[in-house]
């Protein structure tokens, strides 16, 4: 047994508690309360083993649970950017980089390794995997904001073509899914949840 790599996987097990204080904008599905991020990448993993069938191409539904598992680690460290932000955008930023560095670099090499390959191709967003999981990150959002009579999109006044530009990529992971959405987008329109510009 390596000791050395036992204590580098529990000083990781402890960094990566501090998720579940990071606290994001949207709140739980008919609830006032706000989720928290380690909520949220359970709740991902969740529906993607459920939701798998719906890829456009058949996925190797592990790897995608452990890129929703990981991908908003470097949270810890970088704080959770609202989706909606017109601000700030979500792209793998230098602070994020440094985030995945030292939090995932706490880990064995090879583990480390392997966690930041995965946490890199979740943000490239280009393999089928990753198309899926991303689906999978835009649809949570939009499942609370509905059940929330808007949540977040009123809250923040963001408007049908906001929402619509931060989800259309949707369809690059699963065409069914994304279906779905727009489904959703139209009954919260009709409903007033979701104003058009």
């Amino acid at each position: 047994m390596d000791l050395t790599n036992l204590a580098k996987q529990m000083a990781f097990i402890h960094e990566i508690d501090k998720l579940k204080y990071i606290q994001r904008k949207t709140r739980l599905f008919n609830s006032m309360r706000h989720e928290n991020d380690a909520e949220h990448s359970w709740h991902l993993a969740m529906m993607a083993m459920v939701l798998a069938e719906h890829a456009n191409e058949k996925v190797d539904v592990m790897k995608v649970v452990k890129m929703l598992l990981i991908h908003d680690i470097v949270e810890i460290d970088s704080g959770d950017i609202f989706l909606y932000d017109t601000n700030a955008n979500h792209d793998n930023t230098v602070e994020e980089q440094k985030a995945a560095a030292r939090i995932f670099g706490l880990l064995p090499v090879q583990q480390a390794k392997e966690f930041i390959s995965l946490w890199e191709e979740f943000e490239a967003g280009i393999t089928t995997e990753s198309k899926f999981a991303k689906t999978i990150d835009r649809l949570e959002p939009v499942l609370q904001n509905v059940s929330n009579e808007g949540g977040t999109w009123s809250e923040f006044e963001v408007k049908y073509d906001t929402v619509l530009k931060k989800t259309c990529r949707m369809k690059e992971g699963s065409e069914v899914l994304w279906d779905h959405t727009q489904y959703l987008f139209e009954e919260s329109i009709t409903r007033g949840i979701l104003k058009k510009n």
